[in-house]
Parts: C-alpha cells; sequence; structure tokens
C-alpha cells in the first residue's frame, strides 16, 4: 500500500486541502497517510480532518499519527512537506526587528531578512529530513511546499543531491489563471510556459489558439490606470514579461518599490501584509479544529489546484501531466546558476518528475533573477560552512534591503536577528559579528 507522509499535517487548512485533492483520485482512495507534526493538539486536529476527509469523500485510507518523524517516514513513497519552523512567534520576529531600523517587507519568507532568517532556522530541520529519508525511505520523493522554497530546494541539491526533490508551488497556476479570467479567455483553451525562480518567475508564453494574450493584456493595462497601479503590472510594462507571484510579495524582491512612500501609494503595497496573514492562519486553525471537533462537515468543494496529489496520482498511475515545479538548475537556465534551485516545466510520469530544458531567460529577466538568487546562494553557503559573515553578506546584497539601510545598519540588523531567533539557527551562526 502506498504510504504519502505528511510533515507539518498541523497545518490543517492547507493539509485539509491535500487531501481533498488526494482521497478525490479513484486510485488513491486506500493509500496510507502517515501524518507527522511535533505538535500533539495540531497532529489531533489533523487526524480528525483526516478522518473526516475521508468520510465525505467516501474513501478509505490508513490514517496514522507520529510525533517521530522517522515512523511517519518508515517506507514512505512520498514525503509532502509543510513544516514551518519557529512558527507564528518566528514570524513576529522576521518583521518587528527590521520594522525598527526601517525596512519594510510584505511577506517576509522569500528572500530579504526574512527570507533569509526564515531559511537558516529551516536548514537544520531539513537536514534532519534529509538524512531521516536516505536511511528509511532513499526511493521516496520529497514534495516541498516549504518557504523559502528556492534556497530550500538549493540546500537540498548541496546536501542531498541524490535525493528525490521537487518543490512544489501553485503560483504559476494562480497567475495565468487570474490573467486568463481578466481578459475573460477559459483557462483550459490556454497554453502557457514559465521559467525563472520561484515566486519571480516569467510567463515566457501565453496563448490561446496559437495567438499571444500579451497584447490583449496591453490593451486592457491601457484603458484601466487603477490596473495600472499593481507591482506585477508596473514590473510587466517595464520588462516586457509578466512575473508569477502577487504584488505583495514582488514588491519585496526588488530595490524600486518599498523605500519609496509614493510608489507604496502608488501601487497600494501592504507593508507587514503577512503579519495580518499569519495571524488570520491562527484563527483558521482555530476555527477549524472546532468544527471538526463539533462533528461538522467540511467543506471541500474547491478547484482542485495543488500538485503534489496530481504528482502522486501520476507516479502511481502513469498519467502524464505538465507542470511547474522547483528544481536543482542541472543546465535547465543556462543565464542562472547551475545548481540553485529554479522554477521550470516539468513533465511527471510513473518515473518521476522531469525537468525541462528551457535555454537563456530574456536578458532582462535574468538580470532581476540574478539579485534574488544571490541573496540564497550566500544564505545556503553560511549554512553549509557555518560563517556567520556570509549572512551579513547575503542581506548586503539583497536589492530591498540594500536600498533602504546602510551597511552598518544592516550588520547590526543581522545581529538583532540572530539574538532574536536564537537556538533556532544553525550553532555556529548563533554569533554576532564585528569588523
Amino acid at each position: 500500500m502506498t504510504v504519502i507522509a505528511f510533515l507539518g499535517a498541523g497545518s490543517v487548512v492547507f493539509t485539509r486541502e491535500l487531501l481533498a485533492d488526494l482521497l478525490s483520485f479513484d486510485e488513491l482512495r486506500g493509500v496510507t497517510l502517515a501524518l507527522h507534526d511535533i505538535d500533539a493538539e495540531r497532529l489531533e486536529t489533523a487526524e480528525a480532518i483526516a478522518h473526516r476527509t475521508a468520510e465525505q469523500l467516501g474513501a478509505k485510507p490508513v490514517i496514522t499519527t507520529n510525533l517521530d518523524r522517522r515512523a511517519a517516514l518508515s517506507g514512505a513513497a512520498y514525503v509532502i512537506n509543510s513544516i514551518q519552523v519557529g512558527m507564528h512567534a518566528a514570524t513576529i520576529r522576521d518583521f518587528e526587528v527590521p520594522a525598527r531600523y526601517g525596512l519594510r517587507q510584505t511577506i517576509g519568507d522569500t528572500v530579504g531578512v526574512g527570507g533569509i532568517f526564515r531559511a537558516l532556522r529551516t536548514f537544520p530541520v531539513l537536514a534532519g529530513i534529509a538524512a531521516d529519508m536516505q536511511e528509511l525511505c532513499p526511493d521516496a520523493w520529497l514534495l516541498n511546499y516549504t518557504n523559502p522554497m528556492a534556497m530550500n530546494v538549493s540546500y537540498l541539491a548541496a546536501i542531498a543531491p541524490d535525493l528525490n526533490v521537487a518543490g512544489l508551488c501553485h503560483s504559476v497556476f494562480w497567475t495565468v489563471h487570474d490573467l486568463c479570467e481578466l481578459l475573460d479567455v477559459p483557462l483550459a483553451e490556454v497554453d502557457y510556459r514559465a521559467a525563472g525562480v520561484n515566486h519571480q518567475a516569467w510567463l515566457l508564453h501565453w496563448e490561446h489558439r496559437g495567438e499571444s494574450l500579451y497584447p490583449k493584456l496591453d490593451a486592457r493595462l491601457a484603458a484601466d490606470s487603477e490596473l495600472q497601479r499593481r507591482v506585477r503590472m508596473d514590473m510587466y510594462r517595464r520588462l516586457g514579461y509578466f512575473p508569477t507571484e502577487t504584488s505583495e510579495h514582488s514588491s519585496e524582491y526588488v530595490p524600486w518599490y518599498l523605500h519609496h512612500d509614493a510608489e507604496i501609494e502608488r501601487l497600494r503595497i501592504p507593508v507587514g501584509d503577512y503579519v495580518r496573514i499569519s495571524e488570520e492562519n491562527l484563527a483558521d486553525y482555530a476555527s477549524t479544529r472546532a468544527s471538526v471537533l463539533a462533528g461538522e462537515p467540511l467543506d471541500l468543494h474547491r478547484e482542485a489546484t495543488e500538485y503534489a496529489p496530481q504528482v502522486i496520482h501520476s507516479m502511481e498511475t502513469g498519467t502524464l501531466r505538465e507542470i511547474h515545479a522547483n528544481v536543482a538548475n542541472r543546465n535547465l537556465i543556462t543565464n542562472l546558476p547551475e545548481n540553485f534551485g529554479v522554477e521550470v516545466p516539468c513533465l511527471v510520469d510513473r518515473l518521476g518528475v522531469h525537468p525541462q530544458h528551457v535555454g537563456a531567460l530574456p536578458p532582462q529577466c535574468a538580470a532581476v533573477n540574478r539579485g534574488f538568487v544571490s541573496v540564497g546562494e550566500l544564505t545556503v553557503q553560511a549554512a553549509l560552512t557555518g560563517d556567520p559573515r556570509l549572512v551579513r553578506q547575503a542581506a548586503m546584497v539583497d536589492p530591498n534591503t540594500a536600498a533602504t539601510l546602510t551597511v552598518d545598519q544592516i550588520w547590526s540588523l543581522c545581529d538583532d536577528l540572530t539574538a532574536a531567533h536564537g537556538d533556532l539557527l544553525p550553532e555556529p551562526l548563533r554569533t554576532s559579528v564585528r569588523l
């Protein structure tokens, strides 16, 4: 029987959506769901959701729960990773400490100082997961949802190059979905292909019945000045290719917007938005737990869009699919660094996830990506070498941070964040750095 391990199953809203998609496939109704979380209450809630989901869908999976990660991984064919190291408290520190320096962030989970420190506290857990998988389920596929995606995929490629890893994110799908909705074009009739890095990939091809949809988007933008007041629309108009993550995310990956009050107003950028989102996630968890424990039915009516269930279904049945996934750059995008995590089209079949060669990105897109990639490369190297100076250097080359703070402020900020996160960080990096 196929075993699917869920690490971080206590992310219950996300787990609920994944389970609904998984158990909707006839071929997956009898799988074993091995749920793991380090929080007993959240694990109990995830178990209740799994049983309720199965009951409502008429599926009969075997459901196990384990506070011990190794027990969940034993014999797994697929490992879905959605952990968040440090949870809400760490997220708040990632925003409050930089805000004291005047550094603005919106989401803080991908690059920037928030992304750097989220990565550094996630890497030790990823190392443990990789080591356990190499021992207990070496042929399994690690399907990673945890951010910062590009840095996590890059770190895993460095420490466990033989591990089967695919980073999954729905940003490409939803970008195309929403653009098609904006232009009133049926998504099912559209062909598209994107490539770049996670949260900053580029919609390279976007066609309806063989004709590019970009001219229609240009006309729509020209006729709507309010629509122009979004970061992604602004980036598209200047760079020529649409970026595949929300404007909130996109604004903090570049040096052009968050440092300027006028740009925040012009483009309606919600500074600090992830603090609100994180608080809403806590409220969603509480309401979902109360609902399922009260015996109320779950709302399972949704458009199935998560990639992990589709990947598992393809590998189990041989159904061919194309998705966009994050993998180590091994001659996939030729003008981005080798081995760093890139987002590219991938074919999925019974044999696994097969990344497709893209070649060179448009030079302006690759140039913007390199600022993103440089932050990630230095962060990964900091963890691999234990050199705390590399943490500061990663922050120094981060586009938004460098546009806002002096180098002395950047180093002091990194010292403060290091102290704030304490033993969540790799031990060699738990120190301040003096010049």
